[in-house]
């Protein structure tokens, strides 16, 4: 399975930011992309902070591995969290 993967920067509510990636499967649509990046926001009570191309730019595509392929299947989308998640 190929992946998009979005590398993603959003500024923390107490300062700080946060440094993920999203990856999801190559067809979806850009604004579902930012609809997983509220949802994970959300899930990091960081609901409300600004997403968008500005935040969340198209990086690569790549080939899935079995834990990617799996969160995907289940919710549509992967988090790899990488700085002050």
């Amino acid at each position: 399975m190929q992946v998009s993967v979005f590398d993603t920067y959003v500024k923390k509510k107490e300062g700080g930011l946060m440094h993920f990636d999203i990856l999801v499967p190559v067809e979806l649509r850009y604004d579902e992309v930012i609809g997983f990046g509220r949802e994970y926001l959300r899930s990091k009570e960081q609901e409300g902070q600004p997403i968008s191309a500005k935040e969340c730019k198209f990086c690569h595509i790549e080939e899935a591995s079995g834990e990617v392929k799996q969160d995907i299947e289940t919710k549509g989308y992967h988090i790899i969290e990488m700085q002050g998640c």
